[in-house]
């Protein structure tokens, strides 16, 4: 019967990293929407596009301004 290594390790799980710019490019973006400042919009979501945000994640801000972002 083979031994059983020690070091066995679990397979590696995909981190979440959380960019701070992304994060707070989405909550303008919630901000602006929220006081119907849509002229604002645009550069809020060009902005968390460049830091990682997922169209997904800006289409739910869009749709209900109440959400936070994750």
């Amino acid at each position: 019967m083979p031994a059983i290594k020690e070091e066995a390790r679990p397979p590696t799980l995909l981190q979440v990293r959380r960019d701070p710019v992304k994060l707070t490019a989405l909550l303008y973006l919630r901000e602006a929407v929220v006081a119907q400042r849509y002229e604002e919009c645009p550069l809020f979501v060009q902005v968390a596009k460049e830091f990682g945000a997922k169209e997904r994640e800006i289409e739910e801000l869009l749709e209900d301004p109440r959400r936070t972002p994750r």
